[in-house]
């Protein structure tokens, strides 16, 4: 079976990748990065190496490349003789890639190709692959957008593994933590003769996204940007601070308290998540910079995100959000001179009322909950 892949970075390589090639698939990763490109295109095999005691190493092979930038005819025909398409670039490159994916699909409508496949956006992002098909549809005439109905699923879905930003001789090696966890809402798919070993089918995914986001997106960030107010560059090195384990022990609790209050997660089986979570991220195994974990603080405010959306809900429900609303401040005192919407931020901050720029990153209408966060900023 074919897959098609955009992304070729150490996501795509060391954990879409890897689920791909345990269940068979010859992958074309898409990427604009020539170096990335031209080595998959140059090696018939990479490793991927789990960061634990053990340093277990996994051979991928079947593999190949295609430089989206200098050839995107192939990028289509490729999706055009795809079983699957799936997607780890980032929430904003997305439609970007939207038009090559729907050239794709005209081909096979064209061919009068009727094998069911289904495109997955694997983004930390609620309703990920909902946005790529918006960007996708706008390519569509009235048939193909019938085409689409019948034979192409549009599946969202919810990832989970920390691969920290690295660098290595060979450019393919990529080192991964052993979690993994990736989720598929199989209401929308259409390609359900294909079931992927190591992926959970579920009927209701906004649970499972919801718990990841509150939980490993919300925590991880709180790490971040926790440690770096008291100094630390990786997160590791910040867990080992008692201080900072307690402000990502206090958060957690605020939004698995609204996670079992919204959803029904049983109490103690959350409560062994949120303490799996808190084991991966002092993995001592992996070294991961604060800078690429708190990178973008301004989307990581989004009315919508890790932070602001379980504060509004667990005000909404009467819960506590105190914790939260300290790592919001942290957040409003990051600056990192490498991180452009931290520049931003701090440019906003300098030129404008505090509370207009709250309202203007959050979103928030809220006057109670904006004179909230600002006290505590300030």
């Amino acid at each position: 079976m074919k897959a098609v892949h955009f992304g070729a970075g150490n996501i795509g390589r060391g954990f879409i990748g890897e689920i791909l090639h345990k269940n068979g698939f010859d992958i074309t990763f898409v990427d604009i990065n020539e170096t990335l490109i031209d080595a998959l295109n140059a090696r018939d095999s990479y490793k991927i190496e789990y960061a634990d005691d053990a340093h277990q190493r996994l051979t991928v092979t079947d593999f190949s490349g295609i430089n989206n930038g200098k050839d995107p005819e192939a990028v289509s025909q490729a999706v055009a003789e795809a079983d699957i398409v799936t997607t780890a670039i980032g929430p904003n490159i997305l439609p970007y890639i939207a038009e090559l994916i729907a050239n794709g699909i005209k081909l096979r409508r064209e061919n009068d190709d009727t094998r069911p496949m289904d495109v997955i956006a694997c983004e930390n992002m609620i309703g990920g692959t909902d946005f790529l098909n918006e960007k996708v549809s706008a390519y569509f005439d009235d048939a193909d957008r019938a085409y689409v109905d019948q034979y192409i699923g549009f599946p969202n879905a919810a990832v989970d593994r920390i691969v920290p930003m690295q660098s290595h001789e060979d450019p393919l090696f990529v080192s991964v933590e052993p979690f993994s966890e990736w989720v598929i809402d199989k209401t929308n798919m259409k390609g359900t003769q294909i079931e992927l070993d190591g992926v959970l089918y579920v009927d209701d995914l906004l649970p499972y996204i919801e718990r990841k986001l509150f939980s490993v997106n919300t925590g991880h960030a709180t790490t971040a940007y926790t440690g770096k107010h008291f100094g630390y560059e990786t997160i590791d090195q910040a867990l080992e601070d008692e201080k900072v384990l307690q402000q990502l022990k206090a958060v957690l609790a605020e939004t698995g308290a609204l996670l079992v209050e919204k959803w029904g997660f049983d109490q103690e089986a959350h409560a062994a998540y949120v303490n799996k979570i808190v084991g991966r991220f002092q993995n001592s195994h992996i070294s991961d910079a604060i800078t690429r974990v708190a990178r973008t603080p301004i989307r990581k405010l989004g009315y919508d995100e890790r932070f602001i959306r379980p504060i509004r809900e667990a005000k909404e429900r009467g819960l506590t959000y105190d914790a939260l609303l300290s790592t919001v401040a942290y957040i409003f005192e990051y600056n990192d001179a490498g991180d452009e919407q931290s520049q931003e931020l701090q440019k906003m901050l300098a030129e404008q009322p505090l509370n207009q720029v709250i309202q203007t990153v959050t979103s928030l209408e809220d006057v109670d909950l904006i004179a909230e966060i600002e006290g505590k900023v300030q």
